[in-house]
């Protein structure tokens, strides 16, 4: 990588770590394009020469969590001996990256990042598919030897994502969880779904 590669890296990294204290401090509506480059000495044409606008920063830096989130996801699967227990794994690892990370799973789970993914999905996915990857092959492998229920691929990832990130969701804006008790006994509901 050239220096020049180097600094632009190092340039963004900057962005969207001081975008992030800004988030945390200030909620989405104090992510705006002066707090940014006032708090991260980055002028507002390199922040739209990196990310295109302030909702790139946003897409990015939830970009950036999400696959932090996917290799902690994939590390669990690793681990796991059965289609049981990676399915097990893959919940307790998605609950306790959460509680772990609250400011950035805030961010991944806001409205405007929900907007920004649903206007760019496959841009995204496609972004995040050597992360995606892994997962897909477990659940295919699983899915063909018949620990997991004959269901398209998406369909089956939702039936496992969809009920932790709502727990995450409600966790993260309401608080009325006890995230332990769900890491103990929300990954054997979700089995009961999707295992034979």
């Amino acid at each position: 990588m050239s220096p020049k590669q180097q600094r632009g890296e190092a340039t963004a990294a900057q962005v969207l770590d001081c975008a992030l204290d800004i988030y945390v401090a200030k909620g989405e509506a104090g992510l705006t394009l002066g707090a940014i480059t006032s708090a991260s000495g980055v002028s507002a044409g390199s922040i739209y020469h990196h990310f295109g606008s302030l909702q790139g920063v946003a897409a990015a830096l939830a970009q950036s969590w999400l696959g932090r989130l996917l290799d902690e996801l994939v590390r669990a699967l690793e681990q796991a001996d059965d289609a049981r227990s990676g399915v097990h794994a893959v919940v307790r690892a998605y609950l306790r990256f959460v509680q772990l990370h609250p400011d950035a799973a805030r961010l991944m789970h806001s409205v405007t990042v929900d907007r920004e993914l649903a206007a760019h999905a496959h841009q995204i996915r496609g972004a995040q598919e050597a992360r995606l990857a892994p997962l897909a092959a477990w659940l295919h492998t699983h899915q063909a030897s018949g620990r997991l229920v004959d269901l398209p691929l998406p369909v089956l990832e939702s039936l496992i994502l969809g009920p932790v990130t709502g727990i995450a969701r409600r966790w993260l804006s309401v608080g009325d969880i006890d995230m332990e008790e769900a890491a103990r006994t929300v990954p054997d509901h979700i089995w009961r779904s999707v295992g034979r």
